[in-house]
């Protein structure tokens, strides 16, 4: 792993952030006396910024606006998820050991998310694991994002990481659509807020829990097949 470049998406990756996003979003809708939406109308929204998360709301109420109000809808939304973003948001288990124990044998960590840098890296602190980064690109951070390929190429360098020895890690088809086009190979995780079955999606692996990532990653790495996991016995 010494010269590996590990790169993580964020939401619904390295972190559950769903609760706080739709409570933003709900929070936002609410200046228009719109009714909550529940988690699982909003999630397919994740991924793709704030904005994209009010304009899904909206299109769920049938409410059509112009560009200057939405922008007044992002301004709540963003006003009130800043200090509330890690009120519920928490890392899925196992991914702070996993994190670690990449770290430890020597690799690059980064972040990759659509998420505003900003708020990546605010988020990141609160949760106490930002020191465990090499390098952190957000939404703004270039003048491209995923599913872009220069978004990751980007935050690579700055991790002063090589294209030829990294693996992106993911949950929905935007990032695995970044990797390929990145031509770098990716894990996809089945925990995260993909709104289909992420084996249609076709990544290199899949993980259903972070203890599975490592052998995952080392043998993309070494070029070897990654078995499909083995559904939980219930």
């Amino acid at each position: 792993m010494q010269n590996a470049t590990l790169v993580f998406d964020l939401d619904g990756t390295l972190v559950d952030s769903l609760p706080d996003l739709v409570a933003a979003t709900n929070h936002a809708l609410a200046d228009l006396s719109l009714p909550a939406l529940p988690a699982a109308t909003l999630r397919k929204a994740v991924g793709f910024g704030a904005r994209r998360m009010i304009l899904d709301g909206l299109a769920r109420t049938g409410v059509t606006l112009p560009d200057p109000e939405i922008d007044r809808l992002l301004a709540r939304f963003l006003a009130y998820y800043e200090p509330n973003i890690a009120r519920e948001t928490r890392p899925f288990d196992g991914a702070v050991a996993a994190l670690e124990g990449f770290r430890a044998a020597g690799a690059r960590l980064a972040v990759c998310t659509n998420k505003r840098l900003a708020l990546a890296e605010r988020l990141l602190e609160a949760l106490a694991i930002d020191g465990l980064f090499d390098a952190v690109a957000g939404g703004d951070s270039f003048p491209v994002c995923k599913p872009h390929p220069d978004h990751i190429r980007g935050v690579i360098r700055m991790a002063g990481g090589d294209t030829a020895a990294a693996v992106m890690v993911g949950d929905t088809g935007i990032d695995i659509a970044a990797a390929r086009a990145a031509a770098i190979p990716v894990v996809a995780c089945t925990f995260g807020y993909a709104t289909e079955p992420i084996a249609a999606l076709k990544p290199d692996a899949i993980i259903s829990h972070y203890s599975e990532l490592d052998a995952a990653v080392r043998a993309l790495l070494a070029g070897a097949p990654v078995a499909a996991p083995q559904p939980s016995a219930s």
